[in-house]
């Protein structure tokens, strides 16, 4: 009797999943063409931790090199840190399924956080750092010439806006970048996917996913903190998140402060018109007019 309820429900399902995935795989391509990410002869290092945001990447990676022209590697790294619990079968059993290149690296970074880090203290600042030592010199010693992680648009927000009330600097989470050795590209193949897409991938895929809770519970982490008012602001005016994100893009240094990046000290007037010249007493763009401010989207939306 319900038959044709369950097929319509079955067809609209297939047709959400199909959407996402066009519209992940498009986002995907766009990053990775914006900011030329990978170049032909590339081995792509992709470091994969469980989440579902590296489950994400590598995923969407394999699905765009075997349409891709251009050739380049793809090999899929994970660090066992040997935390109590890590179900370390989990990953090297999915990566031999999937089919892709795959080493496991088994260094024992927690006692050392543990011996390192009082009882009740984040552990998560120190832990980062042993990881991404080790994470280079795995790449170094496997002839990676890119270190693809799973950071995602609002990934970036949140540690623009950490770094803004934490930090108190103009700093954020860059697309592609230099490591801080010197030795190595790092990119971020997710960086305009939303994370409510990725968790949406993630169901649709049934990935074998690690929960990042094995050294214990982290609610008081700056970064949770956050996160959780970013989605509420979020909830209670739609698109803040994408304002935020393009707002990275669309700088104006002559409109911020740092005397590095604008030469405040030499500024005297031109005579000349500036279409980028300060508007001094206008009031601010913003809310002023009673509504709420345009969102410019990265992305086209219509898939």
């Amino acid at each position: 009797m319900n038959a044709p309820q369950d097929d319509v429900a079955v067809k609209k399902a297939a047709y959400e999943a199909n959407k996402l995935s066009k519209r992940l795989h498009r986002q995907l391509g766009q990053a990775i063409a914006d900011f030329n990410m990978i170049e032909p002869g590339d081995k792509v290092m992709v470091c994969v931790s469980g989440g579902k945001d590296s489950h994400a990447l590598l995923d969407l990676l394999i699905g765009r090199r075997q349409r891709s022209e251009v050739p380049y590697e793809l090999i899929a790294v994970n660090l066992d840190q040997k935390q109590p619990g890590f179900p370390a079968h989990v990953l090297p059993e999915y990566l031999a399924r999937v089919d892709v290149p795959f080493h496991i690296q088994n260094q024992d970074t927690y006692s050392i956080v543990k011996r390192l880090v009082p009882e009740g203290q984040t552990m998560c600042s120190l832990c980062s750092r042993l990881r991404r030592g080790i994470l280079y010199r795995v790449a170094r010693e496997l002839g990676a010439t890119k270190i693809a992680l799973g950071h995602h648009r609002d990934d970036m927000v949140v540690t623009l806006m950490m770094n803004m009330f934490f930090g108190g600097r103009l700093k954020g989470m860059p697309p592609k970048l230099v490591s801080d050795d010197g030795q190595h590209v790092v990119i971020r193949p997710l960086a305009y996917v939303a994370e409510a897409d990725l968790e949406r991938w993630a169901v649709l895929r049934e990935f074998p996913i690690i929960p990042c809770t094995l050294c214990g519970s982290q609610d008081n982490l700056q970064r949770v903190q956050t996160k959780a008012l970013i989605h509420e602001w979020e909830r209670r005016f739609p698109g803040r998140i994408d304002n935020i994100f393009n707002a990275m893009g669309r700088i104006t240094p002559s409109h911020l402060m740092d005397r590095n990046l604008y030469p405040f000290t030499t500024l005297r007037s031109t005579g000349l018109a500036d279409a980028q010249g300060d508007k001094a007493f206008d009031e601010d763009e913003d809310e002023s007019a009673g509504g709420s401010p345009a969102v410019v989207r990265v992305m086209p939306a219509v898939d």
